[in-house]
């Protein structure tokens, strides 16, 4: 349904490895972006509920940052909350 909208994995290196930090970045995102669909969110929601800054969803959805802990923490307990 959504698999589209999901950011790709980095593609491997001549060793066939892939980036291990832009990998870790992108099966978060994926994870994130699956998770809150699941629950039926915008961004918008999501951020209201965690209380994190929308941009701050779009930038890990985007696979493009790694979040602080306590982030992580926050969007966890939004989704536990939820059942998610």
């Amino acid at each position: 349904l959504f698999r589209s909208k999901l950011p790709g994995l980095p593609g491997p290196n001549q060793r066939g490895r892939r980036p291990a930090r832009e990998t870790a970045r992108a099966i978060l995102a994926r994870k994130l972006i699956k998770r809150r669909v699941a629950a039926g969110w915008t961004q918008e929601a999501l951020a209201k509920l965690a209380g994190v800054r929308v941009e701050t969803i779009s930038r890990l959805e985007g696979g493009k940052h790694r979040p602080h802990q306590a982030t992580i923490v926050k969007l966890d307990e939004a989704f536990e909350q939820a059942g998610v």
